[in-house]
């Protein structure tokens, strides 16, 4: 009866997975009107830098499945750092890609007078910054990496060696949990029910020792120090992240966030408050 358990288990185990990664793969797509209003904002606001407010930004044409086109009523001039600072700014401010690569063009004929590619895995090419280009009728084209999709019935012949693994590898972590040694003489701050030993990355209850990353154990310090106080975020994606050289942004912050939720999750008086437009406030009710 067991392996038949086991052969169910898995089955939901695997389509649970497919659901997710299917669910996470359409948030991950692009509303084809959302993306217009943004590549129509940075043609707008192209314009305004060139000190044209009065001409109009055509409408954005879609050259294939990945690139589109922003063309403008009349002609302006470019500079590349420009541009390639608001393209930027733009879609860090929208989430919109991390990867991508523009063009400007000329009308007629339609050659390539600069072009950068902004690209997170493989690093940033951007050769033309410094240069100024007269005033000339340009397309910007915007051409988004494609993202590559994932059969899921490769899942399928792994369904019960995966969730044998799974098993084993749960029971091994929470075993490795419960026998987590702090010494009797650490300090510790005692949030709610929980014992916080920033020192080791662990919080402990009576029965219980979950594991914090070096991030979570600082976000967790910073709101504890705070205590019914509103954490900033700016505060927060500094001490964690910028003072080390990383540049993040806020949706960081609320990861963090909801990671230290779910191992907070067992004493529901300990509360992060969402403070619309500042950041979080930790209490303890």
């Amino acid at each position: 009866m067991k392996p038949f358990i086991l052969f169910g288990s898995s089955i939901i185990i695997t389509f649970i997975l497919i659901s997710v990664v299917a669910s996470i793969n359409k948030k991950d797509e692009i509303p084809e009107k959302h993306l217009e209003i943004v590549l129509r904002n940075i043609g707008h606001q192209l314009l305004l830098s060139a000190k044209d407010s009065s001409s109009r930004v055509l409408p954005v044409k879609k050259l294939n499945e990945n690139t589109y086109q922003i063309s403008f009523q009349n002609d302006f001039g470019v500079i590349s750092d420009t541009l390639i600072n608001l393209v930027q700014r733009t879609f860090q401010k929208s989430a919109l890609a991390n990867n991508y690569i523009v063009s400007l063009k000329n009308c007629k004929p339609k050659e390539t007078v600069l072009a950068f590619e902004i690209n997170r895995q493989a690093g940033n090419l951007t050769p033309c910054r410094g240069r100024k280009l007269q005033v000339g009728c340009y397309v910007v084209e915007i051409e988004f990496f494609k993202k590559t999709t994932f059969n899921y019935f490769l899942l399928l012949p792994l369904i019960i060696p995966l969730s044998a693994v799974g098993f084993y590898v749960k029971n091994k972590f929470r075993k490795e949990e419960e026998q987590v040694a702090i010494p009797d003489n650490n300090d510790y701050l005692q949030l709610g029910n929980f014992r916080f030993y920033a020192d080791n990355n662990v919080l402990k209850t009576e029965d219980k020792s979950i594991t914090l990353s070096e991030k979570e154990t600082k976000a967790l310090q910073i709101f504890a120090e705070n205590m019914n106080q509103v954490v900033e975020r700016e505060k927060l994606m500094k001490e964690i992240w910028e003072d080390k050289g990383l540049v993040v942004i806020s949706r960081n912050v609320d990861v963090l966030v909801s990671k230290l939720r779910k191992k907070l999750t067992d004493d529901h008086s300990i509360k992060f408050i969402n403070v619309p437009g500042r950041g979080y406030k930790f209490i303890i009710e």
